[in-house]
């Protein structure tokens, strides 16, 4: 007789990228993914708080329903994503969504502005991710491409640049696969 283990479900790798735990207090800002943006708001557990930023009230619905097929409680808040209407120091995390560009469609200074808004909320010792479109790997790669990033914000130095712009310290690219890259910035006073 053969005995199975139980085998826990991999979780995608964008949701293990952001390193959010149960009980801690996670931004997010825009959405891309639904099923990601839900997934990351149910890993905070009801001991948690999950709150998402959104720019217009189309993107708030999309936020509402994903959180909801996650099972999961969020806040959702509509505000321009350089004023976040948030209390200094009051996440442990914060995940940028900009598979899609949100960063990149906008100017230089509106950019900034939306990372030191992130820089704000964070309490110190905090971390940002940024997520967007990467490389695509393996066969993906070979049969589909990803969408591309502005080559003049890439020029700029892409997410890395507009993170140290704002404050933040030991920014780098921690992963680029499966058509995404991962770039993190902690939050040191």
């Amino acid at each position: 007789m053969f005995l199975r283990k139980s085998v826990r479900p991999r979780e995608p790798l964008a949701v293990a990228m952001s390193g959010v735990r149960m009980g801690e207090r996670v931004l997010q800002i825009g959405i891309d993914d639904p099923a990601l943006t839900g997934a990351l708001a149910a890993k905070p557990g009801l001991s948690g708080h999950a709150a998402i930023a959104v720019g217009d009230e189309a993107s708030a619905a999309r936020a509402r329903n994903a959180a909801a097929e996650a099972g999961a409680l969020a806040d959702v808040a509509v505000t321009p994503l350089d004023a976040l209407p948030f209390q200094p120091e009051s996440f442990d995390s914060v995940v940028i969504h900009s598979v899609d560009g949100l960063l990149a469609s906008f100017d230089e200074e509106h950019r900034v502005r939306v990372a030191q808004a992130c820089h704000r909320v964070l309490r110190k010792g905090g971390r940002v991710l940024v997520i967007e479109a990467g490389p695509r790997t393996g066969l993906a790669g070979l049969f589909r491409a990803g969408p591309k990033p502005s080559s003049a914000f890439e020029e700029g130095g892409g997410s890395a640049a507009v993170l140290k712009a704002a404050g933040f310290v030991a920014v780098r690219l921690l992963a680029a696969r499966e058509g995404r890259s991962f770039t993190e910035g902690l939050k040191s006073s």
